[in-house]
């Protein structure tokens, strides 16, 4: 499975959101700069997220953007399907008897093997929360954070 440059970037953005946004907006230039995305494609990735549901924004000087839902209630899969599009449709090597027909011995061989890799993918993606990210993130932090005694 390849996961897209927009997809990650829109990860990266939401997990800044859950991070460093609460009940207040983030400006999409601080989300930039703190994630190391270029400002102009994240609001096109904010924009689609925006349209998904995945965020909600506020405009004035005080505005910016927010998640759309708890981050317990967004999974990897929900920010990469609205981005890269849907996850669920098989890659091709599954079909009907007349479409597996055509296929070459070893594409049909392996064509049950890719299947169950896409499965466990899509599988993980769905099991991973902003939340459970934000906490894998702040628990780094804390490991990489030298503790200095006097």
């Amino acid at each position: 499975m390849k996961i897209s440059l927009k997809a990650t970037y829109g990860i990266l953005a939401a997990l800044d959101l859950a991070l460093n946004g609460g009940t207040s907006p983030v400006q999409a230039k601080m989300i930039a700069k703190r994630q190391a995305i270029p400002l102009r494609f994240l609001e096109q990735v904010l924009n689609v997220m925006k349209n998904a549901g995945l965020v909600d924004s506020l405009r004035g000087a005080q505005g910016g953007y927010l998640l759309g839902k708890l981050p317990e209630e967004i999974s990897l899969a929900d920010i990469v399907e609205a981005l890269d599009g849907t996850l669920s449709q098989p890659n091709g090597h599954r079909g009907t008897t007349r479409q597996l027909q055509g296929l070459s011995k070893p594409a049909l061989l392996l064509a049950d093997v890719w299947e169950q890799v896409r499965q466990a993918e899509l599988g993980v993606l769905t099991s991973v929360t902003l939340r459970e990210l934000a906490e894998r993130h702040q628990q780094l932090d804390r490991e990489r954070t030298l503790m200095y005694h006097i």
